[in-house]
């Protein structure tokens, strides 16, 4: 799709009917206006259901009728999940709509009255008139598989903070209770969490004999292997432990329905991954992806959520700046500013991409190469962390040549562009 500034105004003819829409939770503003911004009704609200959205559509057509227009485009700010019904709404009735940058309408707003004066109906004029100047972007709907492998990443995201924090609350409760235990247990794997499960306190390790503390967890928690020297060494702790003793008994509650909880959430993201990665493999970009030797299922998979097929993107520039890595500067006459990335894009797709250049650097050959170039060529040498978001956008442009073309990944080929560019050093 031509993305151009040009072409967004030209979408925005003297026959076209814009309306703006500030979204909420409960109930949206909505504001139409023509090619010029010239304003043809008031802000008016109308309910987040279906009357609401009914009563909206009435509304619009009696205003395109009235005004003699022929073409409605609708645009909103993508605030949470809020717009997603509405968007759903309007393409089952073949309307138009577009996106607006939250930020776009932050900073513009006092150009509409010369206030910092912020309402609902003032968003709306301010949105639909961002959106007769070309202010406006077009929204990439995910369908089918892409759908929900966007949906599965969502859960996976979730499971993933939803555990970080149970994870807090078993060190707390160690810290406060058995501190000793991390000493010998550095993460909370599945022989922690059996002893901590079955003899939380140190009261209930020290007084039992090894073999017998073997016997339980191998009988409640079907560990095969318990490590005896582990279990002594927490033993002999034990017996001189600085853990609180008062309150014991909601303790040994408190611990075991976190274990459970962490289990449980576990469980749950292990079944996600696998669905995840199931869905995956179903596209058409799966196959070239993985054959990145260093580059993990799991970080294919999420990346595809993130982004949808990448055969949807006519450039690789898109997707950098999908993922915020293109730089900006802040330079002044004479006075020369330090390049940064814009980090406005996907958070998450910049982490994916970032953890996954890690173990490129360690597994993979010719990356190792690359990124030794970047830190140390005579002209121009970059820090390290500044080398590896080079490596990140590189990858970027490396995942969407291999979709595009359907060819998997040829170390060779790219070891030869590298020494191109070593010798044009």
């Amino acid at each position: 799709m031509n993305n151009t500034r040009n072409h967004r105004i030209n979408q925005v003819s003297e026959k076209t009917l814009v309306i703006g829409i500030d979204i909420a939770k409960r109930t949206h503003y909505a504001c139409a206006v023509d090619y010029r911004g010239l304003e043809l009704s008031h802000s008016f609200p109308f309910k987040q259901s279906h009357d609401g959205f009914e009563s909206f559509l009435k509304g619009i057509l009696e205003i395109k009728l009235s005004h003699e227009k022929q073409d409605i485009l609708v645009g909103f700010e993508p605030t949470g999940h809020y717009w997603m019904n509405l968007a759903a709404f309007l393409t089952e009735r073949n309307i138009r709509f577009v996106m607006v940058n939250p930020l776009h309408v932050t900073r513009s707003k006092e150009l509409d009255d010369n206030l910092q004066t912020k309402n609902d109906q003032k968003d709306a004029r301010v949105i639909a008139k961002l959106i007769t100047n070309g202010n406006f972007s077009y929204p990439r709907l995910l369908e089918g598989k892409n759908a929900e492998l966007r949906q599965g990443s969502l859960i996976r995201w979730t499971l993933k903070k939803d555990i970080v924090t149970i994870k807090n609350r078993i060190s707390r409760w160690i810290d406060k209770f058995f501190p000793e235990f991390s000493t010998v247990y550095k993460s909370l794997g599945q022989n922690a969490c059996a002893i901590l499960k079955q003899t939380p306190l140190p009261v209930d390790i020290w007084n039992r004999e090894t073999k017998d503390l073997i016997e339980l967890y191998r009988e409640t928690e079907n560990l095969r292997y318990p490590a005896r020297p582990k279990l002594e060494a927490l033993k002999e702790l034990a017996g001189k432990s600085i853990g609180m003793t008062e309150g014991s008994v909601m303790a040994r509650l408190e611990i075991e329905t976190h274990i459970r909880e962490l289990q449980f959430l576990e469980q749950r993201l292990e079944r996600v991954n696998k669905q995840l990665i199931h869905l995956a493999e179903q596209l058409t970009d799966y196959e070239y992806l993985v054959s990145i030797p260093g580059i993990s299922e799991n970080t294919v998979a999420e990346l595809l959520a993130e982004t949808g097929s990448l055969t949807e993107y006519n450039n690789p520039r898109q997707l950098i700046k999908l993922a915020g890595l293109t730089l900006r500067e802040s330079s002044s006459g004479q006075q020369k500013g330090q390049k940064r990335i814009s980090k406005r894009g996907r958070s998450k797709l910049r982490s994916i991409l970032y953890k996954a250049v890690l173990p490129l650097i360690r597994n993979n050959q010719v990356f190792a190469e690359l990124y030794q170039y970047y830190i140390s060529r005579l002209n121009n040498p970059l820090k390290k962390k500044e080398a590896m978001v080079v490596l990140c956008s590189k990858l970027l442009k490396i995942f969407h040549g291999l979709s595009r073309h359907q060819v998997k990944f040829d170390a060779d080929r790219m070891r030869n562009d590298l020494h191109c560019l070593q010798e044009a050093c």
